[in-house]
C-alpha cells in the first residue's frame, strides 16, 4: 500500500511543480509522477539537510516532506528547462 501512496503523492508534487514552472501542458500523468519522485530525491539530498526535514521518499509524508519534495521537483524542472531551452522560465 505504501508504493501506491508514494506514487499518488509523487504525482501531486510533480503536478504542482509543473504548474509553478509553467510546463504543465507539456507533461502527462506519468511524467508528473516521475518528476515528483525524482524531485523528491533531489530535494532530500539538497534541501532536506538544510531544513532538517526528509522527503516523501523516506516514507514520512508530512507537510515539511511535501515542501522539500516540491522544492526538489521545481529544481529538477528548472534544470530541464535550462538544458532544453537555454533559460529557466
Amino acid at each position: 500500500m505504501g508504493i501506491i501512496i508514494w506514487l499518488i503523492v509523487g504525482g501531486i508534487v510533480g503536478w504542482l511543480a509543473s504548474l509553478i514552472m509553467r510546463t504543465d501542458g507539456q507533461q502527462g500523468i506519468i511524467l508528473n509522477v516521475v518528476v515528483g519522485i525524482v524531485g523528491a530525491f533531489i530535494g532530500g539530498l539538497v534541501i532536506g539537510p538544510l531544513l532538517g526535514a526528509p522527503s516523501i521518499n523516506s516514507g514520512a509524508i508530512t507537510i515539511m516532506s511535501f515542501i522539500v519534495s516540491l522544492i526538489g521537483a521545481v529544481i529538477l524542472l528548472a534544470i530541464v528547462n535550462l538544458f532544453r531551452r537555454g533559460r529557466v522560465r
